[in-house]
């Protein structure tokens, strides 16, 4: 089949020129072009071959390089052909000399060449470019690529092929935060941990492993319990090299066949720049080593768009990466949410910019659809809530409650075709529309290793193009299989971390009678949350205490109380800051609970004092009423009361911007510590639900 294209552009002052071609193109089977499959040739016509020229050298880069020469003769035309192109991605360098082949070895041309220039092959309507060498006139060259086949050529429905049709299956998580162990439940039933999620995925992509990837939406770290916080996250990473293939290599991140990418959350900033480029690119850790000396980092590439040195502008990681996927090029752009410096420490983002995400991954876009690429992903650590259901994706829109997720959706390039979403650890598996472009599909499976969401693409083998899309978030129940059949090797990498850790992290400091849950009342109060805020509180002696939300990261069963729940609850580090804040600006900083840009409300907890909000007033004035509980009076707006927070919250995190301005600020223990110690000390832990946070409306 020949196909042809009537893209043209001229020259007009160099003397050479080289073209990147992305040539994709499959056989019916889809076996690799070195295995004797996936080809095709190359013409190369030229219309008139210029005075003095008389040879014409072309360079094939890619899995089968080749450099040919053609004798010419000038004032005629002239025709050649390069067969049996390999699978993938080849750049074409085409040159002129005014010697013969013979003696052109050794010989300086007679031309420089221009920078190379990126086209697209369409293999569906296309593919003739034209390009001009120009060296006293004009050389036209014509370039036809002509196909053997494609990957569904006669091949009925199946796993492979649907209707013509490339079955592409994107395997999403997001959110794993560390959980390599088991505990956590669904229903009252047995979900997740590494092992678990690790026989599931595998069993999802059994018999199409070839056209199969692996995606995670960002915080595959950051939050994590013991077993992976305490030996820095390394054995996260390791898990998601046992999921990775052959092709993903620590010499080769970004492999076109590598089946595995993940993106940045903000968790991965938790300890700054360099930790970050410690667990990607290799190297240990200054407490190390952990599992492995030298660790040699992850064998996938970390991707994000829309983070770039503060000085320079260079973006932090490579934006995107394109795989290739039984011939057909799927590209994943990679994004944070902007407002990560907002809820991570400054110390972990500073000489960092975080840029509009949808204007980031929007820019990458020409030079994708340039070299080729029209099936794209946004991998976003951003996302909305979705309520939850079992199957496939309704054909009905879905309504996301996330403001800034569907303002991101809204500004995508029409290009994008998927957005796998995190952050929200929430449920969203929806057809979102978009004025202007084709529907877009959206996933979130939740966190902790409890779901993933089994996406599949149905891509014309032919244009490049995604022609269908549908989604299944599944739980990773362990009572079923294929979870009750945990993966071996990877259930012994959590084996050993866990036995690493063990002798701290068994510790008994205490004993709960009922379950201390995280579980929020209708005002925003809860079990866990008192009993923080009043073991900051004890620790510091401060009037008051406030603890933010998001870290509080786990609930503790009745029954013993062991030093890694208590880490797995707080496994921040973070130090505890005391100040002195007027009334009115605790007022203040109550009120900044409901303020943008923050997507949901962040009812801290507290102790020491009580206050009633009002949800029917507007944000910025729904405190009520806010009282000291040792006195049971209302705070005086100008007297000064001495507060605790975390560090932080003090410096602004979470957009509780009121502590930044407190007086007298003075660093104290590790809220870990602090929590360890009010649990000895006051065990049997018996804390409830007080009222200290009334709602009205």
């Amino acid at each position: 089949m020949t196909v042809t294209m009537v893209t043209k552009w001229q020259a007009v002052t160099a003397a050479g020129v080289a073209l990147a071609l992305g040539l994709f193109a499959c056989n019916g089977n889809g076996t690799d072009a070195d295995a004797g499959g996936s080809t095709g040739d190359l013409r190369i016509a030229l219309s008139s071959v210029p005075a003095g020229t008389q040879c014409l050298a072309v360079d094939v880069s890619g899995a089968r390089a080749r450099n040919v020469t053609f004798d010419l003769t000038p004032g005629a035309p002239a025709s050649f052909l390069i067969d049996r192109l390999p699978l993938g991605l080849v750049t074409v360098s085409a040159r002129s000399f005014d010697a013969p082949c013979a003696v052109i070895a050794g010989l300086e041309p007679s031309f420089v060449n221009e920078a190379p220039v990126t086209v697209r092959i369409e293999l569906r309507a296309v593919a003739q470019v034209l390009l001009k060498l120009i060296r006293n006139g004009r050389l036209s060259v014509g370039i036809d690529f002509e196909p053997d086949s494609h990957v569904c050529a006669g091949v009925p429905d199946g796993d492979l092929c649907q209707g013509g049709n490339l079955r592409v299956q994107l395997l999403a998580f997001n959110d794993f935060h560390g959980q390599l162990s088991q505990g956590r439940f669904v229903s009252g039933r047995p979900v997740g941990g590494a092992a678990i999620l690790g026989s599931y995925l595998k069993a999802a992509a059994a018999g199409r492993e070839a056209q199969t990837l692996i995606v995670h939406a960002g915080d595959h770290v950051g939050a994590s319990p013991a077993a992976s916080a305490l030996l820095q996250d390394e054995p996260s990473i390791t898990f998601l090299n046992m999921l990775a293939n052959e092709s993903c290599t620590y010499a080769d991140r970004t492999n076109a066949n590598c089946n595995l990418v993940g993106t940045l959350g903000n968790h991965e900033f938790d300890e700054g720049r360099s930790e970050l480029l410690r667990l990607i690119g290799g190297g240990n850790h200054p407490m190390g080593p952990y599992l492995e000396s030298p660790y040699r980092g992850t064998r996938f590439p970390y991707i994000s768009a829309n983070v770039v040195d503060e000085a320079t502008g260079a973006p932090l990681l490579p934006p995107y990466v394109v795989k290739n996927v039984r011939g057909v090029p799927v590209a994943f752009v990679g994004a944070v949410l902007e407002t990560t410096p907002t809820i991570v420490t400054p110390t972990g983002v500073a000489g960092l910019k975080f840029l509009d995400e949808a204007d980031a991954a929007n820019s990458y876009v020409p030079e994708l659809k340039a070299a080729g690429v029209r099936a794209i992903v946004l991998v976003i650590h951003q996302g909305g809530r979705q309520s939850s259901f079992t199957g496939p994706t309704k054909a009905v829109p879905g309504v996301i409650d996330g403001p800034d997720i569907l303002d991101i959706i809204a500004r995508l390039d029409p290009e994008f075709d998927v957005v796998v979403s995190g952050h929200a650890h929430s449920f969203t598996n929806a057809i979102v529309p978009r004025p202007g472009a084709d529907d877009i599909l959206v996933t979130q499976a939740f966190s902790a290793s409890t779901a993933y969401a089994d996406i599949e693409l149905l891509v014309d083998p032919v244009s490049g193009d995604v022609v269908g899309r549908s989604a299944e978030v599944i739980t990773t129940f362990s009572d079923v299989a294929p979870g009750n059949t945990p993966d071996p090797a990877i259930a012994t990498l959590v084996i050993d971390a866990e036995a690493r850790v063990a002798p701290l992290v068994n510790r008994v400091v205490g004993v709960a009678p009922v379950p201390l849950t995280r579980t929020e009342n209708t005002a925003g109060e809860s079990v866990m949350g008192n009993l923080i805020a009043d073991a900051q509180r004890a620790a510091t002696g401060t009037q008051f205490a406030f603890m933010n939300p998001g870290g509080i990261r786990a609930d503790i069963d009745a029954g013993d109380i062991t030093w890694g729940e208590l880490f797995t609850v707080q496994p921040f580090g973070n130090s505890l800051v005391t100040m002195q804040l007027t009334g009115a600006q605790i007022k203040n900083v109550l009120e900044q609970q409901w303020a943008a840009p923050q997507p949901f409300p962040r009812i801290m907890k507290v102790s020491g004092l009580s206050y009633t909000w009002d949800a029917a007033l507007p944000p910025g004035a729904r405190v009520v009423e806010v009282r000291d509980a040792a006195t049971n009076t209302v705070l005086d707006p100008t007297a000064l009361y001495t507060i605790t927070a975390n560090n932080f919250m003090a410096a602004g995190g979470d957009n509780f911007v009121e502590f930044t301005k407190g007086l007298n600020q003075v660093g104290g223990d590790v809220d870990l510590d602090a929590l360890i110690e009010y649990v000895e000390e006051n065990s049997p832990v018996t804390a409830v639900i007080e009222g200290r946070i009334v709602r009205l409306n």
